[in-house]
């Protein structure tokens, strides 16, 4: 298994350790970091009784990497197709206009996050990694960032840009800063997106990433009785 199959698996079990909550073979980040939930690789069915304790009954997880199908008793509230691309040729550079924003700039970065839907951000997902801004007139219109981190790699996310704002390559700049980062660490971007935004699949290709392989993103809801009905 290649070390992207399940990179928060990864990410959780190397750097990104300080931020894990573990019980058994089930795996996730503090609930105010990010949402995700993953499983150990070659987990078994009887891996949804680990998540199942790690998260509690009646929450909705998001789980991520290889694991198993839910059990049938098992609400799934959301399953979507994603991508995972690889940096090969992206032009990595500096950007002067932008920013390295801190826990200061974070109520403005969920406002821009709430009204252009990059994925999940909270209130602590700034401390995974470093997160560039650029500011019009004061204001925050775009964002980029750094999220899952297994070793050797680096994952680009909260791509947005305000809608007053595009058609600027704004997002394509802050997306070559952010990897100039990770590559000065000697370390390789990589990002996911859904696959139904072809437009961003598209712009990330011509700049250099190519697909390595398709996801799925899953939300599953813990059953109050866990192990299912008498």
């Amino acid at each position: 298994m290649h070390i992207l199959d399940n990179p928060a698996w990864a990410a959780l079990t190397g750097p990104h350790a300080r931020f894990a909550e573990r019980s058994g073979d089930a795996i996730r980040y503090q609930t105010d970091v990010t949402p995700f939930i993953t499983v150990a690789p070659g987990s078994g069915p009887d891996v949804w009784d680990d998540v199942a304790a790690l998260a509690g009954a009646g929450e909705v997880v998001t789980i991520t990497g290889t694991a198993p199908p839910p059990p049938a008793h098992w609400e799934v509230v959301l399953e979507a197709g994603g991508v995972q691309l690889i940096d090969v040729a992206l032009e990595a550079r500096p950007d002067p206009e932008s920013a390295v924003l801190t826990a200061a700039d974070v109520p403005e970065i969920l406002d821009l996050v709430e009204r252009t839907q990059p994925g999940p951000f909270r209130q602590r997902t700034i401390e995974l990694g470093t997160y560039l801004g650029i500011h019009r007139d004061g204001k925050l219109v775009a964002l980029a960032g750094e999220r899952l981190h297994p070793p050797g790699w680096t994952e680009i996310s909260a791509v947005c840009t305000d809608p007053a704002h595009r058609g600027q390559g704004l997002a394509t700049r802050l997306v070559r800063a952010v990897a100039h980062g990770i590559r000065a660490r000697g370390e390789q971007p990589f990002l996911h997106a859904a696959a139904t935004n072809t437009d961003a699949i598209r712009l990330y290709e011509s700049i250099g990433f190519r697909l390595r392989r398709r996801t799925t993103f899953r939300a599953v809801r813990v059953p109050s009785l866990v192990g299912g009905p008498a």
